[in-house]
């Protein structure tokens, strides 16, 4: 699908303005993140993931947004959920900081080409998630996770710049990103810096882009303005 113009109106904001439907609950900037990042995805036949499904209101925002040829799943602890699944939706009823119903999960579903991580927003349920499934993405997906604002809030397991909260984790990531320049040998390039194109941060999301990644080159062209260094 092309991208659109300039100042377009966001589908994503339009819809919740809009919305006659079941409730939806998000941080009015979120809209413009989900559409920069989730707008090369629409009208094709993707597999989205969602996980806190809520009042089930996002989910029809997907359905809207993405298309027809979407196959979107829901995830989420609470059983009453099961009865918010339509064509083309399908519900799974789990905890997400339970490793073995995420293999489960991703087993059944396939790769996965956008991740929205919405859930219960604890540390270990986020880092969890992130560890489980960002590998079965596909080769150009994304996870977005929001709502990491938790990792501020004690009432989570999150505290300023305490170790073990999902920011924490995210900043030492943003360093395998960059570990094509280490010179520190208990520092090396793994799979997530191989599959990895970038990491962007805004208030309360972070959003991973996969993509395969070689070493970087640099190289110079033109000529020179002054005499080379002797």
């Amino acid at each position: 699908m092309a991208q659109s113009p300039v100042n377009a109106p966001n589908p994503l904001e339009q819809y919740f303005r809009h919305n006659t439907g079941r409730i939806i609950h998000k941080w009015l900037h979120y809209f413009e993140i989900y559409h920069r990042h989730f707008e090369r995805f629409r009208g094709k036949p993707v597999v989205i993931l969602e996980f806190g499904v809520n009042q089930g209101g996002s989910l029809e925002m997907w359905r809207d947004y993405f298309g027809p040829q979407a196959r979107i799943f829901g995830v989420d602890i609470d059983p009453r959920c099961a009865e918010l699944a339509g064509p083309g939706t399908r519900i799974f009823i789990g905890d997400q900081e339970d490793r073995e119903f995420l293999r489960s999960l991703v087993a059944e579903i396939g790769p996965i080409d956008v991740l929205i991580e919405d859930g219960g927003h604890t540390m270990g349920q986020q880092i969890a998630t992130f560890e489980e499934l960002y590998t079965h993405l596909t080769a150009d997906g994304v996870f977005l996770i929001e709502d990491v604002q938790t990792s501020y809030r004690p009432r989570y397991g999150g505290g300023y710049r305490k170790p073990g909260t999902f920011m924490e984790y995210a900043k030492g990531l943003t360093d395998q990103l960059n570990a094509w320049h280490t010179r520190d040998e208990s520092f090396v390039v793994d799979e997530f810096t191989r599959t990895t194109k970038s990491m962007h941060f805004y208030d309360s999301i972070v959003v991973f882009e996969r993509g395969t990644v070689s070493a970087p080159r640099s190289r110079k062209t033109g000529k020179r303005s002054f005499p080379a260094d002797r």
